[in-house]
């Protein structure tokens, strides 16, 4: 039984999901859900045991001083309410921890267990994934759920994806198989710039949660943080000359792929976006999935100086339509970055399509 002691009655609760590691390239999904935290000034009133569902030699606990008195933080997840105010109040269940290492059937249950008892009346789970897409574009964001109807009433995909998964679409499942209406959110990381932080995807789940949930979220820095970090890349990409080539050619078939909706549903969404900031509408590392499995990398490191630059990318040469390979986790606070993309192989090749678990 789950006591929720000091918890006020919640008003249309929605609780929001993101984990780090494998769902969470360039920590793109629980930098998000760390900022809802931040801007609504979130108190965590929940953890989960660490002991029950964290492998320590995978995810490290860390040493700090408060005060003089050395003290430790265990990896873990935790939970916080935020109230957003305005015509319509609501509230969001924040859910903000690192993929379990074991035990995920009973991970999920105990999440659940917080929701029933919250009165939680949708699951939206965050996460991101790297993919063959440019960074000088918008950031797709797929919405995917297993509910047919919850697919039709919220402008979503259906999920037909069959293969390994992580964290994200095990908890998905759980919560349909509990009567629970889930939905995820994925945003599809460059795979040749894969260092956190990434404040573009970041930003733009934020913004299809802001679609999803009908509400104003509070941006702060991230916009101009979002531009900074394309400026960045932009500079590194164009010293190699085999990488901005490539950039072109994923520019080039993005543009051609998305030319139909140039006009139509998603310039409408940028204007219901605008119209509601406009007149203060609403309330104000390891390996990671790819869209075609496997794992992905970073920027390789250059000589002494430890300038960045992006690597040289190999051409994909099939592509295909499902994320197929999920790879462990390796021991983030190691400083482990999982590798580089383009390096010979099978891992980290780059995909074509969302993930649709």
């Amino acid at each position: 039984m789950i006591e929720l002691e000091g918890v006020p009655e919640l008003i249309d609760p929605v609780m929001v999901a993101a984990f780090e590691g494998w769902n969470d390239a360039g920590d793109a999904a629980s930098t998000a859900v760390a900022h809802l935290e931040k801007e609504w000034k979130g108190e965590v009133f929940a953890a989960l045991d660490a002991e029950d569902y964290y492998d320590f030699q995978v995810n490290r606990p860390t040493v700090f001083m408060d005060g003089g008195v050395r003290k430790i933080t265990w990896p873990t997840t935790r939970l916080s309410v935020v109230r957003i105010g305005g015509d319509k109040p609501r509230d969001l269940v924040l859910v903000r921890g690192i993929e379990p290492s074991m035990r995920w059937r009973s991970f999920c249950n105990e999440l659940l267990g917080f929701a029933h008892e919250l009165g939680v009346e949708l699951v939206v789970i965050l996460g991101a994934l790297l993919g063959d897409t440019p960074h000088t574009r918008p950031v797709p964001i797929s919405g995917t759920t297993s509910d047919a109807d919850l697919a039709r009433r919220m402008d979503l995909e259906e999920t037909k994806y069959e293969g390994p998964t992580g964290i994200v679409g095990v908890l998905q499942e759980a919560c349909t198989h509990a009567g629970v209406p889930a939905v995820s959110l994925w945003a599809a990381v460059p795979h040749y710039v894969s260092q956190p932080p990434n404040p573009k995807a970041t930003l733009a789940l934020l913004n299809r949660l802001e679609d999803l949930l009908d509400l104003r979220i509070p941006l702060g820095e991230l916009a101009e943080d979002a531009r900074a970090w394309q400026v960045g890349v932009d500079q590194l990409a164009a010293e190699d000359t085999e990488v901005a080539e490539y950039v072109q050619t994923l520019e080039e078939a993005r543009d051609t792929a998305e030319l139909p909706e140039a006009s139509g549903e998603a310039i409408a969404r940028e204007f219901e976006r605008y119209l509601r900031r406009r007149d203060g509408g609403g309330p104000s590392s390891g390996g990671h999935a790819t869209t075609d499995g496997g794992e992905g990398g970073s920027f390789l490191r250059d000589g002494p100086g430890g300038r960045t630059r992006p690597p040289k990318p190999q051409r994909p040469e099939a592509e295909t339509d499902e994320p197929e390979a999920e790879t462990d986790g390796s021991d983030r606070s190691d400083g482990d970055d999982g590798g580089a993309i383009g390096r010979d192989g099978g891992d980290g090749g780059p995909g074509d399509d969302a993930p649709k678990d």
